[in-house]
């Protein structure tokens, strides 16, 4: 599989787009049913806690079930069943839980991410959280939200001040010692630190609720459908030395080009120590 970078027509946006939204569909009706009903979960960690759930395979099996309809040609990534190879140069990205601890907790922080990604990263994503039945959509010129309330138009928060922000990350560890310590570093100087929200911190970046996500050791997976929504919301997210995110490890999401670069100052220099 080759990914080359793509010049799409309107209609091809369009097209990708009725796709994105075909997948969250398929995935909310694999998962609804089986949310808060006392699911087990399997273990995919030996020497942790890394859980999966027939919610987990059932998603994943439904998006790709409408991909291989409409998106044929197309590549797939999948945290639960790897990758599918394709021809057209564009591959979708596919986590059907994000925050599977959450799910089996009960907790309606977890989501589905979705997106299609060329050679220069992703494209297109979606945040989509089925039981509060909010969609997040970035990419293509679009960045809105659709929920209880309806739909709107998001953005990033214009704070500049770390002592006027809201930082999250899901786990209090972080990462590894050295990268929990970074994080706390960054944290100090905040005004606000919350904990355990996996990607829908990201969503809430993108709506202007909060101003800094900061995680380690993620995966492709994690991150490129919060990529795409937090971009097209006029967001910034790179890795902790500056560069892209999107083949996962450490990220920093900030709300604006100014907060970012005070974060990345802390986490930069913390992080080599």
């Amino acid at each position: 599989m080759t990914l080359k970078q793509i010049t799409l027509s309107s209609d091809d946006q369009t097209a990708l787009r009725a796709c994105g939204h075909a997948l969250a569909d398929a995935a909310r009706a694999a998962i609804l049913p089986l949310f808060r009903t006392g699911i087990v979960s399997d273990n995919k960690e030996a020497d942790g806690f890394d859980p999966v759930t027939e919610a987990d395979r059932a998603a994943e099996l439904a998006m790709r079930e409408v991909l291989a309809r409409l998106r044929p040609d197309d590549s797939i990534l999948g945290e639960e069943f790897g990758t599918k190879d394709g021809s057209s140069g564009l591959q979708w990205v596919l986590d059907p839980i994000d925050g599977t601890r959450g799910f089996i907790s009960g907790t309606p922080t977890w989501g589905v991410l979705i997106s299609v990604r060329d050679a220069s990263g992703p494209i297109y994503g979606i945040i989509d959280q089925p039981y509060i039945g909010e969609r997040f959509e970035g990419g293509f010129g679009i960045g809105e939200v659709v929920g209880p309330m309806g739909i709107a138009a998001f953005g990033t928060k214009t704070t500049t001040d770390l002592a006027d922000a809201t930082i999250l990350t899901t786990f209090p560890e972080v990462g590894t010692m050295a990268e929990g310590a970074a994080f706390r570093s960054v944290a100090s100087h905040c005004k606000l630190t919350r904990y355990g929200m996996d990607c829908y911190a990201y969503a809430l970046l993108a709506a202007g609720q909060i101003d800094l996500v900061v995680e380690a050791s993620l995966s492709p997976y994690d991150i490129q459908a919060p990529i795409a929504v937090i971009q097209a919301a006029g967001g910034v997210v790179t890795n902790w030395q500056g560069g892209p995110a999107h083949e996962g490890g450490q990220v920093l999401a900030a709300a604006n080009a100014d907060i970012h670069a005070r974060a990345l100052e802390i986490l930069s220099n913390a992080s080599m120590t």
